[in-house]
């Protein structure tokens, strides 16, 4: 691990920006073009909460899981989501110990600091709501005992377009767990080129990355966006954006109020990374699709023409007002 680029007792607003740049520099040996896409999965990170993935295969979204786990230094773990995998799969399971004969916990893959759930909807609804009291409580249970998860604690999940053939819709209370849904996208021509000229220098698939980070430093980038400030002007914009979604005539149903605290989270988190120790409507406008069109339930015929959730995220964001003033600092 290298040495913190910034230092003190008290982080200044680039603290939090100078350990993302050198993260997101490292990470985009193995990952080409898709700056945008891993500042947001940052975002997520040091907002501790979790991702979803959504895009079609062979767009390097577990590369960019294990990728981020090898540059952070968390002990990682990857559970691939088939139709016959069970709770105990993720969550564990006690067994009997042959010398003691008492039963004994065997910890299963949820124990980790990086959790990858790859193609999670291919698995059936029991078991990825096997996931849930770990994404919210962070802790396990099983056999009446409740274990708690070593912090930092992340998901990433990534699936297929509910087009694709074996997926199953992920039920909306799991889907409102996730901080951020997001895709990743297909490179641009040059990018794509860029991608087979640099495996063919290496001579391998694996592209080798060095630990810049460690569980503890994520800890303190998080404690350190829990100081970001948060004018009350703004706060009121995210609320009537949210609300924005519930009234939209395009919907069953809007964001509800974890919505709002993910657009408080996220938002703090991307103005650490800007350099910012407070948050402005910009930094809402960056993160509101990806922290609230997966929480949204269109109407069906607005489905069926077509219409998306972060098109409707997009009109709410030109209908609400933006604040009048803003403070910057406390």
């Amino acid at each position: 691990m290298t040495d913190a680029p910034l230092t003190g007792p008290r982080p200044d607003p680039q603290y939090v920006a100078s350990w993302a740049r050198a993260i997101i520099d490292e990470l985009e040996k193995a990952i080409v073009g898709k700056r945008a896409v891993l500042h947001l999965l940052l975002t997520g990170v040091l907002a501790d909460g979790h991702i979803l993935l959504e895009d079609v295969p062979g767009l390097a979204k577990t590369l960019i899981a294990r990728s981020l786990a090898t540059v952070t230094g968390l002990r990682f773990s990857r559970i691939q989501f088939t139709p016959d995998l069970v709770p105990g799969d993720i969550t564990g399971s006690s067994v009997l110990d042959l010398q003691t004969r008492e039963p004994v916990f065997r910890p299963g893959p949820i124990f980790a600091n990086l959790v990858l759930g790859d193609e999670i909807n291919r698995a059936p609804p029991k078991t990825q709501a096997a996931l849930l009291e770990a994404m919210e409580e962070r802790q396990v249970t099983s056999d009446g005992t409740s274990r708690r998860l070593r912090a930092p604690f992340l998901v990433i999940a990534t699936q297929n377009p509910i087009e694709s053939a074996g997926t199953y819709p992920l039920p909306e209370a799991q889907l409102d767990r996730f901080l951020l849904k997001f895709g990743v996208g297909y490179p641009s021509l040059d990018q794509e080129t860029d991608i087979l000229l640099r495996r063919t220098e290496r001579r391998r698939d694996a592209v080798d990355l060095q630990p810049v980070a460690d569980g503890a430093t994520l800890l303190q980038l998080q404690e350190a966006v829990e100081t970001v400030y948060v004018d009350p002007a703004v706060a009121s914009y995210m609320v009537r954006l949210v609300d924005a979604t519930r009234q939209s005539n395009r919907v069953q149903s809007g964001a509800s109020p974890r919505g709002s605290l993910a657009l408080l989270k996220a938002s703090r988190a991307w103005a650490a990374m800007t350099g910012r120790d407070y948050v402005t409507p910009d930094d809402v406008h960056a993160i509101a699709a990806p922290a609230l069109a997966h929480r949204l339930i269109l109407r069906p015929d607005e489905w069926l023409r077509g219409v998306s959730a972060e098109s409707v995220v997009g009109e709410c964001l030109s209908h609400v007002p933006l604040p009048q003033s803003v403070e910057t600092a406390v």
